[in-house]
């Protein structure tokens, strides 16, 4: 599905590729960037110097941030923004997010993305759907932009509620209704001043955003939305805008690893594998690791837990038990064919993976877009969503049970993994780039022509 025979791509096409500064946002393109460097693309990539090493690592020149705010120097976002913290409940964090994080930094982006194309003429940018600069590339600089969807799809619809606040969509009359009222109360109330600000930052410009709220101007600046993901881990709309087209899962680039793959012999020895991760950007172990570990400590499940550096030593010291491994990292294309739950706050990439090994999840969190993500599993039957940030250990252990013990979560997984399986994501990038880049030099050619004839 979605992988007929690609269009040619010129050898040396130049590409620009942009991420904001945060693994879920930067990772998942390095597959992409890896694909087209091999299809003989010109890649180059500009993001937070935190990613340099991966990028050189793939082969590929690096342009730091310059003008624009480096938000990935910090891992801890509330050190970079200490007044942050004043902003209590999901709502208000969001709004100071895309604010200060997001909204801000576009024209800091602008300006750098303008002195790179100096030294590098890109053709075509490929950045997260997030990143600021995507009106002004296509707009300012009149080049096209694809903006892969590193998050569940944002655009608002008629047919859902208003995106940010992880309410899941209702059939019913009275439902729809609700729904109506509700992205009212979204665009006029809760966000906006994020859209009002983004609005009037772009406006000035010259960059029209019309209507647009804050979550659709991006996507509809770029010049075509990759989203990551399939339809059926989406939510249906009637009015899905024809320029976005799921891709398939868009995962890390992995490089095939030689010698012996992770595994562990006390893997033989229990009735069930729990696998639990915070991701690397969430360092608070209590939240979540902690809970699990106190829930299935001393059980007849193996607990392996991957902390992403964060509190490993003391994890260890504190959980000596048997039945529980505590690593930093563990390859998750390694560890979860082994698995039969995934507890997880909800990172995207985490959860397409989940998914793609055919993995139901247990799923605790709420904020930087964790309830969108997380009220999708729920609503698929993909596992349990916990609907809070800090769940109890009574909490978990119920829904690792329920999980365990209908197996129409495994069923549901399975069944959308082989929904995953028939994307090619390589195939469909390359005939996306070869087709705008075409569309771009032909019009050059054109635009050309006219000036000499005048």
């Amino acid at each position: 599905m979605n992988s007929q025979t690609p269009a040619d791509i010129r050898p040396g096409t130049r590409i620009l590729f942009a991420a904001f500064p945060a693994d879920g946002h930067f990772n998942p393109l390095t597959g992409l960037a890896a694909c087209l460097r091999d299809a003989g693309c010109d890649v180059r990539w500009y993001t937070s110097e935190k990613y340099r090493p991966k990028v050189e690592g793939l082969g590929l020149p690096f342009y730091p941030l310059k003008k624009a705010f480096d938000i990935g120097a910090d891992p801890d976002i509330d050190r970079l923004f200490p007044e942050r913290k004043k902003h209590k409940g999901q709502s208000a964090r969001l709004r100071f997010d895309l604010e200060h994080v997001f909204i801000r930094r576009a024209p800091e982006y602008y300006e750098d993305i303008q002195e790179i194309y100096q030294d590098f003429p890109f053709e075509l940018m490929v950045a997260d759907i997030t990143f600021g600069g995507i009106p002004f590339v296509k707009e300012k600089m009149n080049i096209p932009v694809i903006a892969a969807g590193i998050i569940p799809l944002m655009q608002t619809s008629k047919d859902l509620p208003p995106c940010g606040l992880g309410l899941m969509p209702s059939g019913t009359a009275f439902g729809r209704l609700k729904q109506s009222l509700l992205r009212l109360a979204a665009d006029k109330l809760v966000f906006a001043r994020p859209t009002r600000i983004l609005r009037r930052l772009l406006s000035g410009y010259g960059i029209d955003t019309g209507r647009s709220n804050v979550f659709d101007v991006l996507i509809s600046k770029a010049t075509i939305v990759l989203q990551s993901g399939t339809p059926g881990f989406e939510y249906a709309r009637t009015d899905m805008s024809p320029h976005i087209h799921f891709a398939g899962p868009l995962l890390p680039h992995s490089r095939t690893r030689s010698g012996q793959r992770w595994h562990h012999e006390k893997l033989r020895r229990y009735e069930h594998v729990i696998l639990i991760t915070q991701g690397t950007v969430e360092r608070d172990v209590e939240k979540l690791i902690v809970p699990a570990l106190e829930a299935f400590k001393d059980s007849n499940c193996l607990v392996i837990v991957t902390t992403g550096g964060s509190g490993t030593a003391g994890l260890r010291a504190r959980f000596p038990q048997d039945n529980i491994i505590i690593e930093d990292f563990i390859p998750f294309d390694e560890v979860m064919p082994h698995a039969d739950v995934y507890i997880s706050n909800g990172g995207y990439g985490g959860v397409l993976l989940s998914i793609r090994h055919g993995l139901p999840m247990v799923v605790g969190g709420v904020h930087e877009g964790k309830n969108e993500i997380n009220a999708r599993i729920g609503y698929f039957g993909l596992g349990v969503n916990m609907r809070t940030e800090r769940p109890g250990v009574l909490q978990l252990r119920a829904a690792v049970e329920e999980v365990l013990g209908d197996e129409r979560y495994a069923k549901n997984v399975k069944e959308l993994a082989e929904e995953f399986s028939m994307y090619d994501s390589e195939a469909i990038i390359r005939r996306h780039v070869a087709a705008l880049v075409q569309r771009r030099t032909r019009r050059v050619r054109t635009a050309a022509v006219y000036e000499l004839a005048v």
